[in-house]
This record gives structure tokens, C-alpha cells and sequence, in this order.
């Protein structure tokens, strides 16, 4: 693997990250979101609602994506939440490491103290695993949140890290 280019996503990347979202959101294994989803929720979901998304390239291939939005307001306006998408082709490569060291520092610069993942899938093991390896710590157990269509109905996890200074 060449170095990773991350970047803003322009409009042109629509139809790739379109057809990274698709089978992911479709397989219902690791997203809340409907498994119906088409371009236009593709559209809402991953590139309007989010106040910024990403795309991280490989030698010129768009192999990842990734939004940052706000997930709180007023009190909890320093709260942050992310999602990550890789290619099936790249994924075990270092792509979502990537992204989630990429988007806490875009956190940051966008005056985040906090990230939160608010339904990490207890299934999701290999997530769970890089999540904690980038210093994220499990604070809240739901379960029964989440209807796999293999394992039934399974956890989720909140998961959070602090990116501000020492609060003391």
C-alpha cells in the first residue's frame, strides 16, 4: 500500500462512496441505518447531515470515507461523532486507523473535546479492537440495541475518547 491521501470529499465522489455505502448499509451487519437506503439517503446521510466528510484515496483509489458531525448541542456542543466506511478490497490495510487518527485531529481543529461512537455493534469485534487500540474507552452497554440479520438482537456499545486537554 502506497501512502494514503485523506481528503475532503467533493461531489464527484458521490458514486464511489456510494458503492462502498451500499453494500455496507445493505449487509445491515454494523449501521443503524435503513437497509433500504438509496442515493438520495446515501446523499442525506454521508454527505449533508455531517458537517465535513473525507475520503481517503490509495494510489488514486477512493478506498475509504469518513464524516464528522456534531453530536450534541448547547452543553454537549463540544461532543463529536464519526463514521467509517473502507473498501471491502482494503479493508485489514490500516484504512479506518487512518481515518479515525485523520478525524480526531480534524476534532480538534474544529474545537471538539470529545468523540463518541454512540452504537459500535458488539459483533463488530475487529472495530471494537482498533477502537481501543486508538485509546477509546467503552462507557455505556445497550442491549439488545441492535438487530443483526445473523446474530438476532445484540449490543451496542457507546464508546468515547477525550481529545481536549487534561478537563483536571
Amino acid at each position: 500500500m502506497s501512502e494514503l491521501k485523506i481528503r475532503p470529499a467533493e461531489p464527484s465522489h458521490f458514486e464511489r462512496v456510494w458503492e462502498i455505502f451500499h453494500p455496507v448499509v445493505s449487509s445491515g451487519e454494523t449501521y443503524g441505518f435503513p437497509l433500504e437506503s438509496n442515493r438520495e439517503d446515501c446523499q442525506r446521510l454521508w454527505f449533508d447531515l455531517p458537517q465535513q466528510t473525507f475520503v481517503t484515496e490509495d494510489a488514486g483509489s477512493l478506498i475509504g470515507t469518513y464524516y464528522i458531525k456534531p453530536n450534541g448541542a448547547g452543553p454537549s456542543d463540544h461532543i463529536c461523532n464519526c463514521g467509517y466506511m473502507v473498501a471491502p478490497e482494503a479493508r485489514g490495510r490500516g484504512v479506518a486507523a487512518a481515518m479515525c487518527t485523520h478525524s480526531q485531529g480534524v476534532a480538534r481543529t474544529l474545537g471538539f473535546k470529545l468523540m463518541q461512537f454512540n452504537a459500535v455493534v458488539s459483533t463488530n469485534t475487529g472495530a471494537i479492537r482498533l477502537w481501543e487500540r486508538l485509546g477509546f474507552e467503552t462507557v455505556g452497554r445497550v442491549p439488545r440495541a441492535f438487530r443483526h440479520p445473523k446474530e438476532g438482537y445484540v449490543d451496542t456499545f457507546v464508546m468515547t475518547k477525550w481529545l481536549g486537554e487534561d478537563p483536571g
